[in-house]
């Protein structure tokens, strides 16, 4: 049995750009030719390579009934690696995107539960509004909105989830910053009911969703993560990494990835999400203990791999077979 060649990526054409809110930039990316996109389901992503070279991951925003079209929105991300800010501020119109067809680590259970409950914070709405517009055509109304934002104007489709079309199934809430504004959520989750819940935001919303869902059963709980395992801890400690090839040892920060404290020493490796779920940067260890944090790996491939994005030590050294 031969193995099924890999898909090619795509060269998609940025047909139209917008700032839908406040540094929330939309893109609409077609064939250069029209026709046809390889389909999606609810709750997809693609990757893009942006003009920087690094790869990113986002949502499939759009009604995946519409093939001819892929939309994504995308925040502009100041202060993170670069990827969102090279892709929202160099990206024009006209120009072309490298694109990997789509992927769906966040699928919908197949089953129709009796309701559906969505909560998104921030640009964690764009896979649930995938998601809502897949219901609407499918004629499937019972579900609630639970859309959370700092501020109006940094809320993506706020016009869109605030019409009449939505009167009763939406619920619109900004804290303004202050936590002892924020939405209470317990009434929404204290009784399961038969429903399924899908949550897509900031580490926080999705920590405190988990807290008030741990009664219900795991297969009605489901949660798009991209950041995934990299967010750094506050018990995080330096290690050192040594490279079993040249015998070179490093110290790796607090919070510092290892994979960012290789490339300040002139090492190129690979990478793509930088977020623990891709598996791109994954390495073999040879000595130590690592403390992983990936959500890829499986516990037989834990005890030989490491992936190097956001997985640290819990020895005092961790040599790698680099």
């Amino acid at each position: 049995m031969t193995a099924e060649p890999e898909a090619r990526e795509l060269s998609l054409k940025v047909r139209h750009k917008s700032e839908i809110a406040d540094g929330v930039f939309l893109f609409e990316l077609a064939a250069e030719g029209g026709g046809e996109l390889p389909p999606f389901t609810p709750g997809s992503h693609i990757t893009v390579t942006t003009p920087s070279g690094q790869k990113r991951r986002y949502s499939l925003c759009n009604d995946p009934a519409e093939r001819e079209h892929y939309l994504i929105a995308v925040k502009q991300e100041t202060s993170g690696r670069g990827g969102s800010l090279s892709f929202t501020r160099d990206i024009k119109e006209g120009d072309l995107v490298s694109v990997e067809p789509p992927e769906n680590q966040f699928e919908m259970a197949k089953s129709a539960p009796k309701r559906l409950i969505f909560i998104a914070g921030g640009i964690g709405i764009t896979p649930i509004r995938a998601m809502i517009l897949h219901c609407l055509r499918h004629g499937q109304t019972n579900f609630m909105l639970y859309y959370f934002t700092r501020t109006p104007a940094m809320m993506a489709f706020r016009e869109e989830f605030a019409s009449p079309a939505f009167d009763g199934k939406v619920v619109l809430h900004h804290d303004n910053g202050d936590p002892d504004q924020a939405y209470d959520l317990w009434p929404v989750l204290e009784q399961q009911r038969g429903a399924h819940l899908y949550c897509c935001g900031p580490r926080g919303l999705m920590d405190a969703v988990r807290d008030m869902t741990g009664h219900w059963p795991d297969s009605a709980v489901h949660f798009e993560d991209f950041v995934g395992a990299s967010a750094p801890r506050a018990d995080d400690k330096p290690f050192e990494v040594r490279l079993s090839k040249s015998g070179a040892t490093y110290n790796v920060a607090a919070h510092v990835s290892i994979l960012d404290t290789l490339r300040q020493h002139g090492h190129v490796l690979p990478s793509s999400c930088e977020s623990g779920t891709c598996g791109t940067c994954r390495c073999k260890f040879i000595d130590g203990e690592p403390d992983h944090r990936d959500l890829v790996l499986s516990d037989e491939e834990k005890k030989r791999e490491i992936l190097i994005c956001v997985s640290r030590a819990k020895s005092p050294t961790l040599t790698l077979d680099i």
